[in-house]
């Protein structure tokens, strides 16, 4: 028996059958759509190396069924810079050194973008470790995390204002 699940993924639609309904959004993207930017960390939604954006909310991919989503918009690290210009979030881990190994770094930049986006950041150091407590890194680049997390918030919020002016 075939399941039919519809998501748009990076902004295209995708029509996809599934032979098991246990598949994990995890594994549907990496396996299925071969966009691997999203990591398989822990496999039990304790490291965060899977986060996602589902119709612009942090999810944990890999505890997420793939069937339960039908009609979902699914943003992955692969699907956040503009063409040729990285997503602000992008731009400040750069700058900000925010990355070492590099294994966390597109869940930690895909749970940036939605603590921004879900207005969850402040502009409080604290507030921003808290709201990024599911994503660990083993190489300890928290710092460089939270100062990114910060420019990005400030950067985005100025490109907001001027479109609004």
């Amino acid at each position: 028996m075939n399941w039919t699940v519809r998501l748009t993924v990076n902004g295209e639609p995708r029509t996809l059958a599934l032979d098991d309904p246990r598949v994990t959004l995890l594994d549907l993207l990496r396996e299925r759509l071969h966009l691997t930017g999203t990591k398989k960390g822990c496999d039990r939604g304790q490291c965060g190396a899977c986060t996602v954006l589902v119709d612009g909310r942090r999810i944990n991919s890999c505890l997420t069924l793939a069937a339960s989503l039908d009609g979902a918009e699914i943003t992955t690290i692969e699907g956040v810079a503009d063409s040729d210009h990285l997503h602000p979030v992008q731009e400040a881990f750069i700058a900000h050194d925010a990355l070492q190994c590099g294994f966390c770094t597109p869940g930690q930049i895909m749970s940036a973008i939605g603590l921004i986006n879900e207005g969850q950041a402040g502009d409080e150091a604290e507030r921003i470790r808290e709201g990024m407590s599911g994503n660990l890194c083993r190489c300890s680049a928290y710092v460089g995390i939270v100062e990114a997390v910060q420019d990005a918030q400030q950067t985005l919020a100025s490109k907001k204002t001027e479109r609004a002016a």
